[in-house]
């Protein structure tokens, strides 16, 4: 977010933890669903408040793995694995935020109906569900919107753009009236590191992170472990934490207001950096 043209530095900054009812997410150790899509709910909880203890604001729940080259989850499914928590959650933590991570309007309709009011975490800014932006509006949800193209099978074979970053601030030029049209006065803008980019891709995204700043919303940055990282430099997602709070600390920078991370305490900590030094 920026104030006459230039970063606040004192701005709002939030963590979001990542919780994955999957087992198939790539960072192995955020699954909470074996192979066989068993749950422990105590397992889960725990991690939850675990999240909140070290610092996280929000707390990010995904029920449908949407890495590049997933199998998409049906919304069957993504509602078995997402229905024993609502009740849980809100009864655990009923003053904490919440964010559900689905590109269903069938999936918001049915969490709202059990957990009231949350984010919507749409890795398709609506276009993968057409009744989604308009069930977001009509419920008067906060509404994250990201960028991608295709669906996660095919996404990483479409990754040519002219200019990567001027493509993304036309696409939500387009959104932005799109919101508007549907009711919804609270959208978070999400450049999609990852999704339909390449490598190189990405750290122009990043780099050029302060041009998203034009649309006056908030900025997430997941750049957690991804393959950003780990592809760069011939190494697992396992071993690029310190990497990731690098590209954190140059997100913030450049003027996210909220970090999408596996690793809630090391983010906290590289929110705490960035304020001493800024």
């Amino acid at each position: 977010m920026q104030v006459n043209g230039n970063i606040d530095k004192n701005r709002k900054i939030s963590v979001m933890g990542i919780l994955n009812l999957t087992g198939d997410s790539y960072f192995a150790p955020s699954r909470c669903l074996d192979g066989n899509g068993g749950m422990i709910l105590s397992e889960v909880i725990g991690r939850v408040g675990k999240m909140f203890e070290e610092g996280a604001d929000i707390v990010d729940i995904g029920a449908c793995s949407t890495r590049p080259g997933a199998a998409l989850t049906d919304e069957a499914e993504e509602w078995r694995r997402l229905s024993p928590l609502m009740d849980v959650l809100r009864r655990e933590f009923p003053d904490r935020m919440f964010s559900i991570d689905t590109f269903r309007a069938g999936i918001v309709e049915n969490c709202f109906d059990r957990i009231g009011p949350f984010i919507i975490n749409d890795i398709s800014a609506g276009e993968d569900d057409p009744a989604m932006l308009d069930t977001a509006g009509r419920l008067g949800l906060t509404y994250v919107a990201m960028h991608k193209r295709g669906v996660p099978e095919t996404m990483q074979s479409l990754c040519e753009y002219a200019n990567v970053t001027e493509e993304i601030v036309a696409y939500f030029r387009h959104f932005e009236r799109e919101a508007a049209s549907s009711g919804i006065t609270d959208w978070i803008l999400d450049p999609g590191f990852g999704f339909a980019k390449t490598v190189g891709q990405n750290y122009q995204l990043l780099r050029d992170l302060e041009e998203f700043s034009v649309f006056g919303r908030k900025i997430l940055a997941g750049v957690s472990r991804k393959s950003m990282i780990y592809k760069k430099f011939g190494i697992t997602p396992e071993e690029s934490l310190p990497q990731t709070q690098v590209l954190h600390f140059a997100a913030l920078q450049n003027g996210a207001d909220i970090l999408r991370v596996h690793d809630v305490a090391e983010a906290v900590r590289t929110v705490a950096m960035y304020r001493i030094l800024s």
